[in-house]
């Protein structure tokens, strides 16, 4: 098997369990960076130029320059080591140019988000994680990531049934996913007999392989088989963000799928009222307990952000450090808010703002901006054209959207799993860009 060929299993299996282990995807993006390397070195691909490349180098040098200017600097370089998953939108750019590959690697994004949302699902109906305090974190430690994973997967899925070629499954093609959701089943089925370590293992490599398999196998089973992931997708991750309680995970929803929607048909916008009515009326209570702002959570907010402006006030050009949230919070918490320690700010702006100073807001706003407009226009420029593989442009777009808009209420960019949603989605639209002559 040739290099490129390894790259894509690679990606592919990475993709596949970012919502599944951060141990299992960070350790295939080093191998997959290093083969990018090797392929690089012997004239196999060449790394192009894109507009992110300034402002995410001024931002790593940003990061490492306020680390180095902490309190505890040892402590803040440790949490900049985060910076290298960046890497990933280089490899993605790289792989993702290839049509066939990009279809491959993102059906695998919907493999593994099969699997996250399904284990939501369990835990928020059957295994007593349906309270605020304890709410279904998939597979990956923690609620709060695990709604923000789920976030990307439904607009993935919903693009690619909206945006995507027409296709309608077959009872046989849904073989695939119900065999992902079986071992969910087991996986669960092992927790409560105390194997869940194992269990969780075991079903993570065993989705490792199965993607990857899929990515570099040919047969049109295989290929049927990944175009019913979004239908099995994207209604698994909708309940499962319902089940996750978690309000800033239903805004961006609510915003991406708008983006989805105004791609397909701006008439279909007319939908939301119609849901908004439909809420209403049923009135569940795993919503409706939560379309509240005057909650405890939603007061230490504005508490925690008005801390997190007197952090900038105080250091506005480097900042608290990388990682330093958690220990100069006490110093900055005012008297009304309800918790005394903060792991983080609950804002992407404010919380990179605080810890690396006002340039590293910049430099971070200017790759955010520049993501978000190089999607809209790719978006928009396949928009025009028939339902096809520009699909990837409106779900790279729809996912930015709402990742952006839920990081106002979350810094859900601080969570690696996230992160690396972001990035591999980040990647499509420079993906797509040199496929313009061959797609003309």
């Amino acid at each position: 098997m040739g290099l490129e060929r390894a790259q894509l299993g690679l990606l592919a299996a990475l993709a596949a369990t970012i919502p599944l282990s951060i141990f299992a995807s960070e350790a295939l993006l080093a191998i997959g960076v290093a083969v990018l390397a090797v392929r690089v070195a012997a004239g196999q691909a060449r790394l192009s130029r894109t507009p992110l490349d300034a402002p995410l180098l001024a931002l790593a040098v940003w990061t490492l320059l306020s680390a180095s200017f902490a309190r505890e600097p040892a402590v803040s370089h440790e949490d900049s080591k985060k910076l290298l998953l960046y890497a990933l939108f280089y490899v993605g750019v790289e792989v993702l140019a290839r049509e066939a590959d990009r279809e491959r690697v993102l059906g695998s994004v919907l493999l593994g988000g099969v699997a996250l949302a399904g284990l939501m699902v369990l835990q928020g109906t059957l295994l007593g994680y349906d309270r605020l305090n304890q709410r279904p974190p998939g597979f990956l430690g923690h609620y709060m990531s695990a709604s923000g994973v789920a976030l990307g997967v439904l607009l993935v899925a919903t693009a690619r049934l909206g945006l995507g070629p027409r296709t309608v499954p077959r009872p046989r093609d849904l073989a695939l996913p119900a065999l992902v959701l079986a071992g969910v089943a087991g996986v669960a089925a092992a927790s409560l007999a105390g194997h869940a370590v194992i269990a969780t293992r075991v079903f993570v490599l065993a989705v490792t392989v199965l993607a990857a398999g899929l990515a570099l196998g040919s047969h049109p089973a295989a290929r049927a088989a990944e175009a019913a992931l979004p239908f099995v997708a994207a209604p698994l991750a909708a309940w499962a963000l319902v089940l996750s309680q978690t309000r800033s995970a239903w805004v961006g929803a609510v915003v991406g799928l708008a983006v989805v929607a105004v791609l397909r048909s701006p008439r279909l916008l007319w939908v939301a009222p119609a849901v908004a009515a439909a809420v209403l009326a049923l009135r569940p209570a795993a919503v409706t307990s939560r379309l509240t702002l005057g909650d405890d959570s939603s007061r230490d907010r504005l508490y925690m952000w008005q801390a997190g402006i007197d952090m900038v006030l105080d250091r506005p050009v480097f900042g608290q450090g990388p990682g330093m949230i958690l220990s100069a919070y006490p110093r900055y918490r005012w008297p009304e808010a309800t918790h005394p320690v903060q792991p983080h700010l609950h804002n992407n702006f404010l919380q990179v703002a605080a810890e690396r100073g006002l340039p590293a807001l910049g430099f971070f706003l200017w790759w955010a901006i520049a993501a978000f407009l190089a999607a809209l226009r790719e978006a928009r420029r396949c928009a025009d054209g028939p339902p096809g593989p520009g699909w990837a442009a409106g779900a790279a777009l729809a996912a930015l959207a709402a990742v952006f808009t839920a990081g106002l209420f979350e810094y859900n960019l601080g969570d690696s799993e996230v992160l690396m949603l972001v990035l591999l989605l980040t990647a499509v639209p420079f993906a797509l860009q040199p496929a313009r002559p061959a797609a003309a």
